[in-house]
């Protein structure tokens, strides 16, 4: 995975503003076991080994239209006091490769939540780059705004 990219190198980057503590969003969006409740695209995360701040864990998704319920490896590192995440799918699928960078900064109105994703598709994908840019960039904006909600909630039901 590579670590120093510049903005313009990610393939996709998507953000929200979270109205919420910071540390709330950090402890919500990173805990990888809650995931199935925090997005509504994955049925079950199953964690499969911790080192510190390093989790690999196995998502997968909930059943297609087609019945097939897609799963694979992932590993992701936290630096909290750098307010970043850095992610590789270990099972690439259809891949070649996928690294994702989370990032947190605290803004005006609370938290902005951002992901940024570098791939490439593998040359006998039934799905092409800009098919899974596509993709990838009209459900990250959805799943952002669903955990948005859910961390705000949290927040709500926290101060009450």
């Amino acid at each position: 995975m590579t670590a120093d990219r510049t903005a313009g190198d990610w393939r996709t980057d998507n953000a929200t503003v979270i109205d919420a503590p910071m540390e709330l969003v950090w402890n919500m969006t990173n805990d990888v076991a809650s995931w199935p409740e925090l997005f509504d695209e994955y049925a079950a995360t199953e964690i499969l080994h911790r080192d510190g701040d390093t989790v690999r864990f196995r998502l997968t998704m909930h059943p297609d239209e087609n019945g097939n319920a897609w799963s694979w490896v992932s590993e992701r590192t936290a630096d909290e006091a750098a307010r970043t995440v850095r992610a590789h799918r270990v099972e690439t699928g259809w891949f070649e490769y996928m690294n994702l960078l989370w990032e947190y900064r605290e803004v005006p109105g609370g938290v902005e939540l951002r992901w940024r994703q570098d791939f490439r598709m593998k040359p006998d994908s039934p799905v092409g780059l800009g098919a899974m840019t596509e993709r990838i960039n009209g459900n990250s904006p959805v799943q952002l705004k669903l955990i948005k909600d859910r961390v705000e909630r949290a927040a709500r039901a926290g101060a009450a």
